[in-house]
């Protein structure tokens, strides 16, 4: 039996379970934001001034990212975790926050004078946004990746690193409500960063832990 075969096969074997499993990504996906915000209001909680921050279009617009980010994944998360289940389209999804932060970007660049560029992009918490992502989303991490390895996924470290990205996607939505630097330019540097380590552990370990 070749492996699209043996896929196929899987995939039919799998499918009367599909609504049963569809049930613990769903609570995994729970677990997992519950996770991220226990952790992330033990260790910080939201911005002093947040109520004031809310009226401005640059903090909401992190949320609309983040959120872009964790939905995109999700989707790809689930499709991703069956074997012989269709991905092409919920991986090109993935592209939509990654669409938006470079448009916002560009606006940012053209509305800045550039003697503020470097100001922006730097910021004041890149550190504190390096080191707090990837804690807060270790945990949601290992939820989704024990999610997994209750399915079948045929791409082992592809499928982790999707997890460490749904992760990320979760984690920076909590992050974003603590963090006081707003531009797209800061955003699209040290939220990527963290993000992308994230999805490097979930490499590492889905390559160890989803083999099958």
């Amino acid at each position: 039996m070749d492996t699209e075969s043996l896929i196929r096969g899987l995939a039919r074997d799998t499918s009367p379970s599909a609504p049963r499993f569809s049930l613990v990504l769903a609570g995994a996906l729970a677990a997992s934001a519950i996770a991220g915000g226990v952790v992330f209001f033990a260790m910080l909680g939201p911005r002093p001034d947040i109520a004031l921050a809310v009226q401005a279009p640059r903090f909401l617009f992190k949320f609309v990212l983040t959120l872009a980010l964790t939905l995109t994944a999700a989707l790809a998360f689930a499709a991703l975790s069956r074997p012989g289940a269709p991905v092409a389209r919920a991986a090109r999804l993935l592209a939509v926050a990654p669409l938006l932060l470079l448009a916002a970007v560009a606006v940012e660049l053209f509305m800045l004078p550039p003697g503020q560029w470097e100001a922006r992009w730097i910021g004041t918490n890149s550190m504190l946004c390096l080191t707090f992502i990837p804690l807060i989303g270790i945990a949601p991490l290992a939820i989704l990746l024990w999610a997994m390895r209750l399915g079948a996924p045929t791409k082992p470290r592809a499928a982790g690193a999707l997890a460490g990205l749904l992760a990320g996607g979760i984690a920076a939505s909590f992050y974003a409500a603590h963090c006081a630097d707003d531009s797209p330019l800061f955003v699209a540097t040290w939220y990527t960063l963290a993000i992308a380590l994230l999805a490097a552990i979930g490499a590492g370990a889905g390559g160890r832990l989803l083999r099958w």
